[in-house]
């Protein structure tokens, strides 16, 4: 931007003189100036006239600071709002109580709530406006104690509440269902003149759906001498919220008038109860639709699994928003499209979408389910970038999205810099250590939850339990158990009990295992039978595999894993007429067992390999690559287990179906195209077979590289020859 002494606007470029004339001063000047580029949207050009102020000594009027705050709401850019306070702050600039409340606004609509609230205590003079905006935003967010704590603060401070500051709270008792709450607000709202206010019964009636008392809501509906479309909607939305669809349906029939927002709460509530085509039926009856009807019929789809009509939807819309974007990027990756919610996510940033935090938890489990380390990375940046580190919300799903991507350190670190941890980032970083099979730094976190004030939960002990599993910590995983009930008052769930079975195991225990299974509470689940039954395989207890694998079956006939582990027991006991029997009965049933795929990150890209894979361009390269790694292995000491094939074939047949298998094909591959010395991260869809294990280890010594793969039980890091699993996975 080309900076002259003419004090006009040439070109639509910006041009002031910074020592003013006779009729304006340089603060006016400066004014005008940013207030145009302001309107035309160019807020890094008007931002860049602060930089030129400091230089001229030049110090702005707090409508300049209004103008470009206006422009940050509108940008919805957190990072360029702390730029103007950080102005704002450095000037020595003492802002009256407007433009406090505009800073508390500007920093509550760009989802910084924490710096909102610390303008709002920093402030010396608060009012009304002040608190009302803090309030609304603390019940709009879902934190509701933090909103009746200010409430309530703000009336011991003497501070009389208007029709917009009970408006604002209303949602908050609404979202805790403290309906006596509601009511005494509903008194005090009487008493204080705001009866017949529309804004204040439309908050009261939307607080009396969120209770659900349905009654009460009736009543002040029916009360009303004046009903706008604003109290029509709030009632249907509450009949349609509630189950009560028909009565919903039957007041939307004799609303005097409708808009997009009475035909959209109908087919919410059609979408709410899984009646997607009903949904449908009345969408396509809209005379007018705007963007929220779309995406309500979008994450209908989604949430009924209907990827590919969500996705129809998507792209007949005639107007998208970041909401839209996020649905389809949320469906994708809870329905295990994570590669096309990746594609979706970055489609999205190319035309020019701003995220939100939102988009962000919904892209980075993709992240983690791929294994995409790289782009996990990446879109990191952005999350900092855009300034939603401080949502913990956010910070939780990277923790979560490093821990699957195997890198432990990484999440730890986005755990560490979490400045107010809830249950759930602590309960993220204790299951990244479970997985990984980092014990101690499990027990060590635990300790450090307790003396932070976080009361564990019943995830947090699934987190600790499977951790004492993971490192074969059996009297700690014991304690554990037995405190979840005696001190932290918590009953052990099935998932529980499947980690202590689990435990057992490990130890060696199988006995104690299944006496442990009979005296449960509560009838085993799949789950608990099939620990049981993969301690079995690893201890080739046949007689009891066949126990475990008979209550598995009875419980999920068509669960591969079972005839899987049951095969592979019976094969390390040569138990050729075993795996006869098993194969006859997938057969009888129908049931085929999921072929097993690997995939690997390179250069931003995901890579996937199936055994015996050749559709690769670079396949000629691999098998030549891992013949030649496989002489070295041998030379090494390494001996295929041919245990681990569960044909009926001779030991030369078997000893290539071993070579070929996905997770060999896919470290070679990352060794051939991988910078030396980084570490290879693999995934794979099944459990990881005894011989690949083996393997993996004698590569990851032979070679110096770190490998680390991700099976469907656990983590695996080689180095060095050994495993962190300890040869017990």
């Amino acid at each position: 931007m080309a900076m002259t002494k003419t004090g006009s606007l040439i070109d639509g470029d910006q041009h002031w003189n910074s020592k003013g004339n006779n009729e304006t001063s340089p603060a006016t000047a400066v004014k005008a100036d940013v207030d145009a580029l302001c309107k035309q949207g160019r807020l890094k050009e008007a931002m860049a006239i602060l930089q030129f102020m400091d230089q001229e000594g030049i110090l702005p009027y707090s409508a300049t600071y209004d103008s470009l705050l206006h422009t940050c709401v509108d940008k919805k850019s957190i990072l360029d709002t702390n730029l103007v306070h950080a102005h704002i702050i450095q000037t020595g600039f003492k802002p009256e109580i407007y433009l406090g409340n505009k800073l508390v606004t500007v920093y509550v609509k760009c989802g910084s709530l924490v710096d909102a609230r610390r303008i709002l205590d920093e402030m010396p003079q608060r009012n009304v406006v002040s608190w009302t905006a803090m309030i609304a935003a603390y019940a709009k967010h879902r934190l509701n104690k933090e909103a009746y704590a200010m409430f309530y603060e703000m009336e011991e401070q003497g501070i009389q509440a208007n029709q917009f500051t009970f408006a604002g709270f209303l949602p908050a008792c609404g979202n805790l269902r403290a309906l006596e709450h509601g009511r005494e607000i509903h008194e005090i709202i009487i008493r204080s003149g705001y009866k017949s206010n529309a804004f204040v019964d439309s908050a009261l009636l939307d607080m009396y759906v969120k209770c659900r008392c349905l009654e009460d809501a009736c009543k002040l509906f029916d009360k009303m001498s004046e009903r706008n479309l604003i109290i029509w909607n709030a009632m249907i939305s509450g009949y349609a919220q509630n189950g009560f669809l028909d009565k919903a349906v039957d007041l939307f029939g004799i609303m005097p008038q409708r808009d997009v927002v009475s035909w959209t709460a109908v087919i919410a509530g059609y979408v709410q109860i899984g009646h997607v085509d009903e949904a449908f039926v009345m969408f396509e009856k809209m005379p007018d639709r705007d963007v929220v009807s779309w995406n309500t019929l979008i994450a209908g789809y989604a949430q009924n699994g209907q990827v590919d009509k969500a996705l129809k939807l998507f792209e007949e819309m005639p107007k998208r928003n970041v909401i839209s974007w996020n649905s389809m990027i949320s469906a994708y990756a809870r329905h295990g499209h994570s590669q096309k919610a990746l594609d979706l996510y970055h489609e999205m940033m190319q035309t020019g979408v701003s995220p939100t935090q939102h988009t962000f938890t919904g892209i980075l489990p993709a992240c983690a389910d791929l294994a995409a380390l790289e782009q996990g990375k990446e879109i990191h940046e952005v999350i900092m970038r855009s300034g939603y580190q401080s949502q913990v919300f956010v910070s939780n799903a990277l923790i979560d999205m490093y821990a699957k991507c195997g890198s432990i350190d990484d999440a730890r670190s986005a755990f560490d810099e979490i400045f107010e941890k809830d249950v759930v980032s602590w309960n993220a970083m204790l299951a990244g250590y479970a997985m990984h099979g980092f014990g101690k730094e499990a027990l060590q976190l635990f300790e450090e939850m307790r003396h932070s004030g976080i009361n564990p939960d019943h995830v947090t002990f699934l987190g600790i339990l499977s951790a004492c599993c993971h490192a074969g910590l059996l009297d700690k995983g014991l304690q554990y158990f037995s405190d979840m009930s005696q001190y932290y008052h918590l009953t052990p769930a099935a998932e529980h009990y499947c980690c202590m079975v689990d435990l057992f195991g490990r130890a060696h225990c199988l006995d104690r295992a299944l006496d442990f299974i009979n005296k449960m509470p509560m009838k085993p689940d799949a789950a608990v039978w099939s620990s049981l039954l993969a301690a079995c395989r690893l201890h080739s207890n046949v007689e009891l595999a066949e126990i475990a694998a008979e209550h598995l079956l009875g419980l999920e006939p068509e669960n591969t894993t079972a005839y899987v582990l049951l095969s592979n027991v019976y094969a390390a006991a040569h138990r050729w007429d075993g795996i006869e029997k098993v194969r006859k009965m997938m057969k009888d049933r129908g049931v085929k067992k999921a072929p097993g795929c690997s995939w690997i990150e390179v250069n931003d890209e995901v890579y996937t390999f199936l055994v015996g894979d050749k559709s690769h361009p670079q396949t000629h390269k691999i098998y030549e690559c891992l013949e030649i790694l496989l002489g070295k292995l041998k030379e090494a000491g390494y001996v295929p287990d041919s245990s681990f094939v569960l044909q009926d074939v001779d030991e030369e047949q078997k000893e290539n179906i071993l070579c070929h298998h996905s997770e060999k094909l896919a470290i070679v591959f990352g060794l051939i195209n991988m910078p030396s010395g980084t570490p290879i991260r693999i995934v794979k869809n099944l459990r990881v077979c005894g011989d690949c294990h083996s393997a993996s280890k004698f590569i990851s010594k032979i070679i110096a590289r770190e490998i680390v793969v991700r099976d469907a039980h656990r983590f695996h890091h080689f180095k060095n020859g050994q495993c962190s699993c300890q040869d017990y996975w």
